[in-house]
């Protein structure tokens, strides 16, 4: 049972991830940002199906843990990647500058 748990919270944390990646692209609390938090909860039921988890109370803070780490790790690496790519077009604009 425990194995089971902690193969449905990875699951859970790696659904997430691409959603909390599109979430950061979202002005906050629009309607775009609300349903990228809120799309994956099916397949989270889903998971805790799949695995055998039930609805048992000792599941719940490892799952809604997994759910904001995958949310929050997404989100993370939008912003790392939207900062490296500012970052590349101002020194691509730098050299182009330095050219004329």
């Amino acid at each position: 049972m425990e194995l089971n748990l902690i193969l449905a919270a990875l699951a859970t944390y790696v659904l997430n991830m691409p959603f909390g990646y599109v979430r950061q692209g979202f002005k906050k609390f629009s309607v775009m940002w609300f349903i990228a938090i809120h799309a994956p909860i099916p397949f989270v039921v889903l998971f805790r199906k799949l695995f055998g988890l039930g609805f048992e109370l000792y599941t719940y803070p490892i799952m809604v843990t997994s759910f904001f780490l995958g949310q929050f790790t997404g989100k993370k690496a939008r912003i790392y990647c939207d900062g490296k790519r500012v970052k590349e077009d101002v020194e691509i604009y730098d050299t182009k500058k330095d050219r004329d």
